[in-house]
């Protein structure tokens, strides 16, 4: 007798197959593709991701959410973590990213095509979903994924809910032009916390902040997201690299029976947001950069 989760797959992978017009993702780290057995994580959230790049299920009784869908072959792992759980594929109603690089969204179109999801993003990441990353600032001329056509897009501070419940969107540009943090609460043994999954923040190899013709806006833009991720006090911190959160860790704790959710780590949040912050200010400076009022020999000011 066959599983259930084994029968809802087969009945999610016998949509329409999507025809890959890209073949020109690198994946150069083995962990970002491996699997990693599905969880709750907390409340309605469940992990769905690879062992490397995170993917998060929020569970509804309308439906559900999925955020991010990593790499081509891990949408595959993505659709069978989620019937592992018990959850139906064809029940995934929207379809949400953290941003639009080829690591986290190049599982988009296969995900659409099989659970007829709804894909939302920001303006500017819609254009590298659509373009299959041909318009990205840093990676456009060298990496490209299947494009997907977006359905809805997200304005900053909009909330998108479904079955109670609602998850609103921080648009943080810097990493992509579209980057997003997204919060929500979640409720767990008679409690409420707030939770984020945080966007990144890393400065992508080749990427300047002075002088930089791609992107002129970067350097400004990356510290008005750190400004404002300065501001938010999440209990519950995830992001879209496992690492990120230290996922591993917080996983084996919550298996061997922690009394306290491991996911919930403010503490973690701050220190996330405080290291990229160095790194920025570091790259700046060495670039001839500088924030706050104008100083001799200041190539980039921001205000």
């Amino acid at each position: 007798m066959p599983s259930l989760s084994r029968c809802l797959l087969a009945a999610a992978l016998a949509a329409p197959a999507v025809v890959s017009a890209q073949a020109t993702v690198p994946i150069s780290n083995v962990r970002d593709t491996t699997r990693f057995a599905p969880f709750r994580m907390i409340g309605n959230v469940f992990y769905v991701g690879s062992q490397g790049i995170a993917s998060f299920l929020v569970t509804t009784p309308s439906g559900h959410i999925l955020v991010d869908t990593g790499f081509r072959p891990t949408a595959e792992q993505v659709l069978q973590n989620i019937a592992t759980l018990g959850f139906k594929p064809a029940d995934v109603k929207i379809m949400l990213s953290t941003h639009a690089h080829f690591d986290h969204v190049a599982g988009h179109a296969l995900v659409k095509a099989t659970t007829g999801a709804k894909v939302y993003a920001s303006a500017e990441d819609a254009l590298l979903l659509e373009s299959g990353g041909a318009k990205d600032f840093r990676f456009g001329s060298e990496i490209t994924f299947e494009p997907v056509k977006v359905d809805h897009i997200l304005r900053d501070g909009e909330a998108v809910t479904l079955g109670g419940t609602t998850l609103v969107a921080h648009i943080t540009p810097g990493h992509t032009k579209g980057n997003t943090a997204w919060t929500m609460k979640v409720s767990e043994g008679g409690k409420t916390y707030d939770a984020i999954v945080a966007p990144s923040m890393s400065i992508n190899p080749g990427v300047k902040l002075v002088n930089y013709a791609p992107y002129p806006e970067i350097a400004r833009d990356y510290q008005r997201s750190f400004e404002f991720l300065d501001t938010l006090k999440p209990d519950v911190f995830l992001g879209p690299h496992a690492g990120f959160f230290d996922m591993d860790a917080k996983a084996k704790q919550q298996r061997d029976g922690a009394t306290t959710n491991p996911f919930i780590d403010p503490v973690g949040f701050k220190r996330y947001v405080a290291g990229y912050r160095k790194s920025f200010e570091a790259q700046l400076k060495a670039e001839g950069g500088c924030q706050g009022g104008g100083k001799p020999g200041c190539q980039a000011l921001i205000p």
